[in-house]
């Protein structure tokens, strides 16, 4: 079994249909994709009917917006029940607060640069979580910056005078609601210091406390060190190991498959999570 568990489609800030997402990872040698878009389980059903031509196994899933101390904080939520009332509810919150925050950075931007919501909106699907990636692709577009990364470096990183906030769940209180959801919560890329202030160890045990089930160790983001560290954390904690590609289509580098999840971790997130895996 060749299984990534962290991916993203147009949902969310991803470049591919989940269609072609699920075709993608066919073409990848992939036998399992998980669908994680930012705070939404909005491209389930067309992932799934792919996920059924294409004879690749569909693990569903969402990466929640979350924060701790301050702290930016993703955490992966699989086969949780999409109908969950609590869930449902704070996504939304999450949405609407990333939506009011992304129109106050286009109004920053604005005054000093040639970009208008219209050119964000444009750059979206309906029903997509719109998120600075898609400000990235409007820069794109306009000739400002030439790729999503060079925005992220200059004009939308978190020390710029551009950026603007938003509100994220509690991570412990996300923990909790995943689990009660029916879901298993995995924290994203926890060591990638790159993108910003990581959480400590302390935080990564209250939440193991709180329900976690495991770290996503191996990513492209996290240096040797950084995924040797962390698996020796999981290892004390009793935690799952991951590991994925956090693949965003043509909106990032990172591609399919290039870091992968062992078949029993597979099998362990099957068995504690409320939802099948589609096509297992």
């Amino acid at each position: 079994m060749r299984a990534d568990l962290h991916t993203h489609s147009v949902a969310s800030d991803g470049t591919d249909a989940p269609a072609d997402l699920v075709a993608a990872a066919a073409r990848a040698g992939l036998t399992l994709v998980a669908l994680t878009d930012h705070d939404t389980t909005r491209g389930w059903a067309e992932a799934e009917v792919a996920a059924a031509r294409f004879g690749v196994g569909l693990l569903r899933g969402a990466e929640l917006s979350c924060r701790a101390g301050g702290i930016s904080v993703h955490l992966l939520s699989y086969l949780h029940d999409p109908d969950d009332a609590a869930l449902l509810a704070e996504g939304e919150r999450v949405r609407a607060s990333r939506q009011e925050r992304l129109r106050a950075m286009v109004d920053r931007i604005a005054a000093d640069l040639p970009l208008t919501w219209d050119d964000v909106v444009a750059q979206t699907r309906p029903g997509t979580t719109v998120g600075r990636p898609h400000i990235a692709d409007a820069l794109v577009a306009l000739g400002v910056v030439p790729d999503r990364s060079a925005a992220f470096a200059s004009l939308l990183a978190t020390g710029s005078p551009y950026y603007v906030p938003y509100y994220a769940t509690p991570l412990l209180d996300a923990v909790r609601m995943v689990r009660a959801a029916g879901g298993v919560p995995v924290m994203a890329h926890p060591g990638a210091a790159a993108r910003g202030r990581v959480v400590s160890d302390t935080t990564i045990r209250a939440a193991a406390e709180a329900g976690l089930a495991g770290l996503e160790v191996d990513h492209r983001d996290h240096t040797p060190e950084q995924r040797a560290h962390l698996a020796a954390l999981a290892d004390e904690l009793g935690l799952l190991v991951t590991g994925a590609s956090d693949y965003h289509g043509a909106g990032k580098p990172n591609r399919l498959g290039e870091f992968t999840t062992a078949p029993e971790v597979v099998a362990a997130i099957a068995e504690q999570g409320r939802l099948p895996i589609v096509g297992a």
